[in-house]
Formats: C-alpha cells, structure tokens, sequence
C-alpha cells in the first residue's frame, strides 16, 4: 500500500492537534524555518513548548558550551542543543497536567549560502523523542548539503525538513524505509542531499545504521557513505577535511579480490613521492554500488545487508571504507574536494584506464568528453596509482608504457604520464600481478 505523502502544513497541523506531542525548537542559522511551519499552520500551543535562536556564538557557548575546532555547523554542537534542551524540558514539565505527554526536543544548526556564494551550505539536523510519555528518548540525527543557488530557497527546504523529521519521528518511526523516504516529502529533486543519517534509542535498537546509510545511497539521496574502522558511519567532511586521502577503488561482487599486495605498494608510494606524514593519511578503501544498481530498479533488503556486511568485513582491515555510486573516477574526485583534502590518490586497475582512452568507448563527441573528465578528474589535486594486469593472450603485463591507447588521446595521456598524474606503481612482484 502506498504511503500518503502529506502537505508540510498538513504534517505540522497534524502534530498541533495531537494532544500528546509536546516539545521544543532550539534553531541556530537559516532563521526559525521549522518552528515558523508550526505557528503558521495553527494550533502550534498543543506542540511548541519553547522556540528559541542562539545566533551569537557568546550566547550559544554560554548556553550549550563551547566547541573545541571552533565551528559551529557540526554534530558535536546539534548534540550539545538536544542533550540541553531536552533534559530543560523534562526537568520544567514535570507536572500532572503533562503526564500524558511525549516530549521531544528538535535542533538543528545550519548555514546557509553567503552573500558571495563561496561556501558550502550545510547542515545538522535532529529530534530527540519520546515514543511513550515518561519513555526513554530516542535519537534521529543526520547531515544535509542545501543544493538550491538561492539562500532564501535554502531556508524554505530547511523548514519543510524539519516538519518532516518531527512527522517522521513520530509517525514512521515503526517503518524505516519510510521513515527515511518521508524526510524529502515536498521538496523538489536536486534541492537537498542526505549524506549521513544516525538513528539511536529503544526504538531503533534492531535498527542496523549501516543499512540505513547505504539506503540513502539506494534511494539517491546521497552517493556515497563513509564508515571508520569500527562500523560506524561518518560525515565524510569530519574525517577527510585538510587530510591526504588514498583510495582503493573496488566493485561489489567483481570477480578477483581486492589486490591489497599491490594497494599497500602504492599506498607506500603515495606517501613518498608526495612526502606526507603518516598521521595526515587517511586510507579509504571504496566499494562500488554501481553495477548493482545498473542491474536492479531498487535494491532489496538482502542487497543492502550484503553490502552492509561487506562494508563491516573490509572495515576490519583497520581502513574507513566508503561505499558509493561513482562508475567515474571523476565523479569521487567531484565528492572528494568538497572535503578540502590537502591531497589524493587514487588506485586503480589500468584496465580502467584502458577503457577511458579507447575513443570506441564513446559516441562522436569523444575529445570533449575525455577533456572533461579529465578536467574535473586532476583539477581537484587528484593523482593516479595505476596497478597493472596480465594480458593472458599476450602474456604480457600492462603498464602505462605499454597500454592501448587510442591516437587522437595519446599526446593527453602522455601528458599526464610525464606530468605524474598518471602514475606506474612501482616495485611490484609479477607474482602479485592479476588477468582481467
């Protein structure tokens, strides 16, 4: 049966006239967009405790604490604003007139597009709740880039997120897939990405966060998921900001393992030939939902555990692994630099190479695309690792020296190859070396 996909003012009035939900709005940046689709839509006395806005960083510190890094945008904070408001108004409300109330706190802390256009807009969001009066709370957390060129635009989608997180909680919090789903309820495609999402509390304690992560991903709200080596899924800025990342590329279910004898080689070299300190190197092995979701509309609930338990086997190897959509190396390096790395490397089979300077590969407009791949590919401080193959009917091994390469893209590749954009890995063992 179809889920009724509600109108924002309809969600909010719906919570309004529920008799049991009671809470507070604590926002810091975009405005008060959530609690304004409360008041507007009517009734909002039967749902809105206490609104509140700490713009100044004076004010927020004094009331939530002060952050370490300095920045304000972060889970650390959103954290801070629910544990405060929510113990404040189970402390305050304690009396019999709220006795059958389910109290919960929303937060969310946000920054918009700038005057000049020149950051990144995004954002945490997040509700504490009760499912039960008097019940311990539960978490809902997660992390939005605002993809909309307008910043008046921007916070429009930040209040019709927000009636649809406390609508969510509330209301789908039984049924996961449709929880999720429902948080981008009247909002137009390409205005918001959903990068990472947190669940915690009784009500999701059969709930696998992995799962919920790589449907974010299945469903296209997101394309990619980033997890440490212990399971857990990170906001991708948090763990690659002003770091030297190298990735392995992998797709789920390709037939040969992951070479980890030649990944190590090149990890090595990376850290050589760039000169980095091995503190500052974050290792990310990748595994591709690509071919998967080529070949299926939607992905089943087996897919997804197969791929969460993939993930969990590869993070202990002691890597972060991230899962993604990206067929293109230039798509990763697109996601990548929105990280601000200091550097990356990306180790790859040359057989992909291969494929990406064979004109037969395209249609007539191949030089412009291979330009354009190869302009968003390496001006994101991107370097190649190639890891060679056996070519079985020659029996010979490939290299950049000796790889296929159509006329009208050698000078390019060439190129790149002198330059060091493309680079051999070295020292390897032709033992070590796999068919393709």
């Amino acid at each position: 049966m179809a889920r009724e996909i509600l109108e924002t003012k309809r969600k909010a009035l719906k919570i309004n006239l529920d008799p049991t939900i009671y809470g507070t709005f604590a926002e810091i940046g975009a405005g008060q967009e959530v609690a304004r689709n409360f008041f507007t839509a009517g009734a909002a006395s039967g749902t809105v405790a206490k609104t509140m806005s700490a713009y100044d960083m004076v004010f927020s510190n004094s009331i939530y604490g002060s952050e370490e890094n300095g920045r304000y945008v972060t889970q650390s904070r959103l954290d801070k604003m629910l544990n405060h408001e929510f113990e404040l108004l189970t402390e305050r409300l304690d009396g019999p007139e709220y006795a059958n109330k389910t109290f919960f706190a929303f937060a969310d802390t946000v920054t918009t597009l700038n005057f000049n256009k020149s950051n990144d807009p995004h954002g945490w969001l997040g509700i504490r709740f009760q499912t039960t009066p008097g019940g311990k709370p539960n978490d809902i957390v997660f992390h939005v880039r605002l993809l909309d060129s307008d910043s008046s635009l921007q916070q429009n989608v930040l209040g019709i997120l927000g009636v649809n997180l406390v609508y969510a909680a509330y209301f789908y919090h039984q049924d996961i897939q449709s929880m999720i789903e429902s948080l981008v309820d009247n909002l137009s495609v390409g205005s918001v990405e959903i990068d990472l999402i947190n669940l915690q509390g009784p009500a999701f304690e059969n709930v696998n966060n992995r799962l919920v992560n790589l449907y974010l991903i299945a469903k296209g709200f997101s394309g990619a998921a980033i997890f440490n080596p212990q399971g857990e899924a990170c906001q991708s800025k948090d763990i690659l900001y002003k770091k030297d990342v190298m990735i392995l590329r992998t797709k789920y279910g390709q037939k040969s393992a992951p070479n980890f004898g030649l990944f190590n080689i090149a990890v090595d070299q990376f850290k050589r030939s760039q000169k980095l300190k091995d503190e500052n190197v974050i290792v990310l092995i990748e595994v591709l939902m690509t071919n998967l979701l080529q070949d299926q509309k939607e992905l089943s609930q087996q897919d997804l555990e197969a791929f969460a338990n993939r993930a969990e086997e590869l993070c202990k190897t002691g890597n972060y692994v991230i899962v993604s959509d990206f067929a293109r190396n230039h798509k990763l390096a697109q996601y990548l630099s929105r990280c601000k790395p200091t550097s990356v490397g990306i180790s790859t089979n040359i057989a992909n190479l291969r494929n990406i300077f064979n004109s037969a590969n395209y249609g007539d407009h191949y030089t412009d695309e291979l330009l354009a791949y190869i302009s968003d590919l390496f001006s994101k401080k991107v370097k190649l690792y190639a890891y060679p193959y056996l070519d079985k009917t020659k029996n010979e091994i490939i290299t950049t020296q000796n790889m296929p390469v159509s006329p009208e893209a050698k000078p390019l590749f060439d190129f790149l190859v002198k330059n060091a954009y493309i680079t051999d890995i070295e020292g390897f063992d032709a033992k070590d070396v796999k068919t393709v």
